[in-house]
């Protein structure tokens, strides 16, 4: 047994110190920013480094036409088939196909053989497609190391987000075999119960930082998954050196959503779960194993209306954020970053 005795932070545990500033509007900050990636050659992706969650609950194709529009991402759930990847790919219109909707989307997949099938199957009929996410709950595993370096040498032309860890060394392990962004944080979700469960975790702010460190002396990315409440938190993970983020609670609820529309009380709610909650294991595996636990929960959100306001609001946060510090542009949004601990991060008075 050992205990580390450095402080591990989150989000609510820090604010961002603000700085002198050129800056004289929003407006003037730049949020597009370019890639190149490590594995992948003759290919730069340029967008806002946001990612929807490929939960089923928010990852889908309704979602990824909407958060296109805004340059975002979307990584589209693994439980559409072939069929309807096709009768996605026939219906975008004219003006949604100018939005190069294959540079904003993500294929995703699990690592069982039968996940594995269904993905060569579907961009062997769509070969455009360019992103695949690989997620597993744990990437610590050997076989998982192992299944992304065999997605890799299936497909060398596709960037690979693959995760999800929390640690350096698990983050150069996948960059290594293969992977061209790493997905990190485990238990940090709105839905989600693992720390709970099992009593494992890393406070989501530390992990960022650390993991990024270990990706960026590899040429690789990270992708800091879940965690962000607020438009603030963004900000606070782009200060900490996560070059993409990840997010589920803050896109659920919406029209553009999956989950069930619910009234109640003559109100209206959108159904919001875990994958890895009963709930979603009943519609998409029969039920819990008898080897296994839910390690998520299935909650009920006021339901938000369209998910263009709420992209809004968190691109106006960081352009907020950026302005506050002094970086004229995203990428530059680390660098001018100073964290400082709090012990109380709003005034709740009125309520929150």
């Amino acid at each position: 047994m050992i205990i580390e005795n450095e402080i591990k932070l989150d989000f609510k545990d820090v604010l961002i110190k603000p700085k002198r500033s050129n800056l004289n509007s929003r407006s003037e900050v730049k949020l597009l920013q370019e890639f190149k990636f490590k594995h992948v050659k003759n290919y730069i992706w340029k967008g806002i480094p946001i990612m929807i969650s490929n939960m089923d609950t928010t990852g889908t194709f309704e979602m990824a036409l909407e958060a296109a529009k805004y340059n975002l991402m979307t990584c589209i759930h693994k439980y559409y088939n072939l069929e309807d990847w096709l009768k996605f790919i026939e219906n975008i219109s004219v003006f949604e196909s100018n939005l190069n909707i294959f540079n904003h989307i993500a294929i995703s997949c699990g690592s069982k053989n039968e996940d594995l099938l269904r993905l060569n199957t579907i961009i062997e009929n769509i070969p455009n497609l360019k992103f695949i996410c690989l997620d597993v709950a744990n990437g610590y595993t050997e076989s998982f190391v192992e299944f992304v370096s065999k997605v890799r040498e299936l497909h060398p032309d596709k960037v690979i987000i693959a995760g999800t860890v929390v640690t350096r060394e698990m983050t150069e392990e996948l960059l290594l075999k293969g992977a061209d962004i790493i997905k990190v944080g485990i238990g940090p979700g709105s839905v989600c119960t693992t720390r709970k469960k099992t009593g494992v975790g890393y406070p989501q702010l530390s992990a960022i930082i650390e993991c990024a460190d270990a990706a960026h002396g590899l040429n690789g990315y990270i992708l800091a998954d879940g965690g962000c409440t607020c438009a603030g938190d963004f900000g606070k993970a782009f200060g900490g050196g996560a070059d993409f983020i990840m997010s589920g609670g803050m896109f659920a609820g919406h029209l553009e959503s999956g989950g069930r529309l619910i009234e109640e009380d003559g109100k209206q709610f959108k159904e919001f779960y875990g994958m890895s909650s009963s709930t979603a294991m009943n519609i998409h595996s029969g039920g819990v194993a008898n080897y296994r636990t839910s390690e998520g929960k299935r909650v009920l959100l006021p339901y938000k209306g369209e998910v263009k306001n709420t992209i809004q609001d968190i691109l106006g946060g960081l352009r907020s954020t950026c302005t506050y510090v002094g970086a004229s542009e995203l990428k530059y949004l680390s660098k001018c970053t100073t964290f400082i601990r709090v012990s109380q991060q709003l005034n709740e008075i009125y309520g929150k």
